[in-house]
């Protein structure tokens, strides 16, 4: 057996992306209180005396003394203040770090939480964008904090934490395990090590109970051999090493069309859960895999559906024989143990074709293989017979093999006085590997058997004859017969491996088809029917997608369009659902309705139900695409799956909007309405006492304020409604400019305006009471965040193919990264006087208003004078040619 490792791309890929970042390390405990972050500090520590520059980015003492002490000493980079809802939090400051550079920065706590308004949401995003940097990171974790895990350990500790930590994180850290015997910590618990006295008494009672802590450190173990175990896969695939360098046992289980093979697929459910190892049910396709029966085609696709729903990877490998796949399979999987079955074969036919099991231990190397016999049965018996029947090939394989030789034998007769019967005797190799290659083993045995015949009778003394007078000609016919038998067997194992190769070709590539028009779908509709089309297209059925509802399963998609389906299809659709079993006609279940269904299942269960049927009387699947078949569903549960998960995330970020815009609204609401409220009752009621002008005035200016603010609430609820009314007309700039201005003198009280708009300047397309309400709303910003006393600039200026009409002021400008957050609805910028006036919600209206009318609008900062500069851009569709001095009548 000859081994062709070649180092994986994909493997050798990933190792090529870490190139350049930094290196994560991960302190992983089973619980708090276990020692994480004192190891974190340590290890630094012993790295920094190493003569490597750490700092402390953030580290959690929770007021312990000795995690203390170990920080004093260490360089520690202050945290930044963040201002939410009235208070201050600290969060730790990534662009210190960044700006700083150090080779190990300390992190705590990697599935903490950022405050609102920082660069990521997760601290873990912050680690990722300093291993992006190329420093390396120490940092810890809880394992009731990973992802995949928390399902599960809420499941016996009855609590969910909600801060959670992606599995890919960890995929490319190292681990370390910081462990202690739950006793011990149950002991540091009571003495106060870990919580206070009152909350230890309660966490005694909950979460740190001896069985939950048992539990859990038994998963932190376990999710450390699995990424070290995966780690050591990419690094000896990515380096081409023999092999199965098993950190953990991973299982494959060789299964074929035999019904003992569903035995073999419960054995190897039940070793992997003894051994918690994953799994694989692998089937071999060879040559002989052409001539299965229908019914044996059912008995494999049923056997590897159970494989799938009992939680195995499934896999179809074409190979020359069952031996070299499995060998195959096995070494890419890095597999250490394999089942398999041992048929129960008679000793004639063991004799001619050989045990793969007595090959396969004979063969294979460090990988334990567990031999199952299997009951004889009368389908067993009967098989060699049947099988052979089917092939033996088409009588017109042989005709045209005899027509080959009878060719030959013609030529031959021409060349006969040019060629000795040597050469001849190589022209009849011509059929025999023609007939191998062409129509299979048996045709080219014939072709050879034929060819030696013909020989004998035309070209060896006496001719006419099959009488051989010379011994030396019996040693030629023999020797011809011999090599047409090697010639043939060859000939025909290169035929079967192009077949196979051929076959997984055009499946892989109906695949990669199908993935392709999945990926591209925009929404969940557009997907449900791109798998209906594509099923349907490489199957060559019609196919419809239900989806469950409390009222039935829901039809989402048909191609080609479907109405409605009958009762019976219905209630197959729902048994499927309910049994994440096949349902209808060709299963085993409610066999009267016209379709059968096939459940969509993932790990949260079953999404929904794909059916298939066919015009005429035939089955809607044909035995030999069952894997196909199998394969489809599989990448079209992932992808609905995965669409669905991104709907539900769109929809959890749809919610927090409006609950920011919720708190921002009452925020504003609160402050905006009741400082004018407050200045007019003040006001009137010292007019009461005292009538005055100035008073009079007060009230006018707070109430028009109101009716600012009331009116941009309004805007607003109309920008987002999409109810803008417009009226479109040839507008002036300049004009605009200046009535803007002027409406806007109140809230520019202090600041010179000037409108700098060229006379070449054309007309323009817009609605005037959207540019005016959004030059107004400009101006008012402008006015708010101006440096006292300096003049606010409306420029106009022609450009090759827009208008810009900008709004300039010279005050402290924008800060960088914000330009595009400033037209966020109820977006004040922190750190500035922005923050203390103004609702938030002008920049958005000049934004939604610009959109409405065709036009876009941008912040920057202008170089000379400094400040802010607010351009909305006039596209040349919008702009009115002006007339030549020919055109003027």
């Amino acid at each position: 057996m000859i081994e062709t490792d070649r180092p994986s791309p994909e493997a050798f890929l990933r190792q090529a992306a870490q190139e350049g970042r930094g290196r994560l390390k991960v302190f992983l405990g089973a619980a708090p209180g276990v020692g994480k972050t004192w190891e974190m500090l340590t290890g630094g520590r012993q790295k920094r005396e190493a003569g490597v520059d750490v700092v402390i980015g953030v580290v959690e003492t929770h007021g312990r003394r000795e995690t203390g002490a170990l920080v004093e000493g260490q360089e520690i980079i202050p945290r930044r203040e963040v201002d939410h809802q009235g208070h201050s939090l600290r969060e730790m400051d990534i662009d210190a770090i960044l700006e700083r550079r150090p080779q190990l920065v300390l992190v705590d706590e990697l599935a903490h939480t950022n405050a609102p308004g920082s660069r990521h949401p997760k601290r873990y995003q912050d680690v990722e964008e300093l291993l992006d940097a190329g420093i390396d990171v120490y940092s810890t974790l809880n394992i009731q904090h990973v992802e995949s895990l928390n399902d599960v350990v809420a499941s016996f500790t009855r609590v969910r934490v909600r801060e959670t930590v992606p599995d890919s994180i960890l995929e490319n850290a190292e681990i370390e395990v910081v462990d202690i015997p739950p006793d011990e910590l149950i002991e540091r618990l009571r003495e106060g090590k870990v919580y206070i006295p009152q909350e230890a008494t309660r966490a005694l009672t909950h979460f740190f109970s001896k069985s939950n802590l048992t539990a859990l450190r038994e998963l932190a173990l376990r999710r450390a051999a699995q990424a070290v175990d995966a780690q050591m896969l990419d690094h000896v695939r990515s380096h081409a090493l023999a092999g199965s360098f098993a950190v953990g046992e991973r299982i494959v289980v060789a299964v074929s069309e035999l019904p003992v093979a569903t035995e073999l697929v419960r054995a190897g459910k039940r070793l992997a859960d003894a051994l918690k190892a994953p799994w694989s049910a692998v089937h071999i396709e060879t040559r002989r895999s052409h001539s299965m029966s229908d019914e044996d085609r059912r008995q494999l696709a049923d056997t590897l559906a159970l494989a799938s729903r009992l939680g195995a990877s499934t896999a179809t490998v074409p190979a020359a024989s069952v031996v070299e796949g499995l060998h195959a399979f096995a070494r890419d999987a890095r597999a250490t143990q394999i089942v398999i079955g041992k048929s129960a074969r008679s000793w004639w036919f063991e004799m001619r074709h050989g045990s793969v099991v007595d090959q396969l231990v004979r063969t294979i190397d460090d990988v334990a293989v567990h031999v199952l016999p299997g009951e004889p049965d009368a389908r067993t018996a009967r098989r060699s017979g049947i099988g052979a029947a089917g092939r033996w090939g088409e009588p017109a394989d042989y005709l045209w093999s005899l027509a080959m030789v009878a060719a030959i034998t013609a030529l031959g007769r021409l060349l006969r006085a040019a060629l000795d019967l040597g050469n001849i005797a190589l022209l009849y190799l011509i059929p025999v590997m023609f007939a191998a290659a062409s129509f299979g083993l048996r045709a080219g045995l014939f072709a050879g058997l034929a060819s030696s015949l013909a020989y004998n009778f035309f070209f060896l003394p006496p001719t006419g004859t099959l009488t051989v007078n010379n011994p030396e000609n019996v040693v030629s016919i023999l020797v011809l017969l011999g090599v047409a038998v090697v010639t043939s067997q060859f000939a025909a194992r290169v035929r079967a491996q192009a077949d196979l190769a051929q076959s997984s070709a055009r499946q892989n590539a109906a695949l990669a088809s199908f993935s392709r028009q999945l990926t591209i779908a925009p929404d969940q509709d557009a997907l449900m029917h791109a798998i209906c089309a594509e099923v349907g297209r490489l199957l060559d059925v019609r196919a419809v997608l239900l989806l469950p509802s409390p009222d039935g399963p829901m039809l989402r998609a048909a191609v080609p369009p479907e109405d409605r389906l009958e009762q019976i299809e219905r209630a197959a659709a729902q048994w499927a659902i309910d049994n994440d079993q096949p349902a209808g006609r060709g299963s085993s279940t409610l066999t009267a309705s016209d379709w059968l269904f096939h459940p969509l299942r993932t790990t949260r269960g079953v999404l929904g139900v794909l059916g298939l049927t066919r015009d005429d009387a035939r089955e809607p699947v044909r035995s030999d695409q069952v894997p196909l078949l199998m394969s489809l569903l599989d990448q079209a549960s992932i992808a609905l799956d995965r669409m669905e998960l991104e709907e539900a995330s769109l929809r959890a970020r749809q919610i927090d909007e409006r609950d920011r815009l919720r708190s921002a609204l009452l925020s504003s609401v609160s402050h905006d309405l009741r400082t004018p409220l407050t200045t007019i009752l003040s006001a009137a009621q010292e007019m009461q006492r005292q009538p005055s002008p100035g008073l009079a005035e007060t009230i006018e200016a707070e109430a028009r304020r109101l009716n600012r603010f009331v009116s941009n609430l309004l805007d607003m609820v109309r920008v987002e409604a999409g109810a803008l009314p417009m009226k479109v007309e040839a507008t002036d700039l300049f004009d605009a400019a200046a009535s803007a201005a002027h409406d806007a003198r109140a809230s520019l009280a202090g600041h010179e305006v000037k409108v700098d708009i060229p006379s070449n300047v054309p007309l323009v397309r817009v609605d005037p009471v959207l540019l005016h309400h959004c030059l107004i709303n400009l101006l008012d910003n402008a006015g708010r965040y101006a440096d006292p006393g300096t003049p606010i600039l409306i420029r106009g200026q022609r450009t090759s193919d827009a208008i810009l009409l900008s709004v300039i002021d010279e005050g402290p400008g924008i800060a960088p990264g914000n330009e595009k957050r400033v037209f966020e609805t109820f977006t004040r910028l922190e750190g500035s006087d922005r923050a203390k006036h103004g609702t938030g919600l002008g920049l958005a209206i000049v934004k939604g208003f610009a959109e409405a009318m065709g036009l876009a609008v941008e912040a920057g900062n202008n170089a000379q004078p400094h400040g802010a500069r607010f351009t909305i851009q006039i596209p040349e569709a919008l702009i009115i040619a002006p007339m030549s001095d020919k055109e003027i009548p």
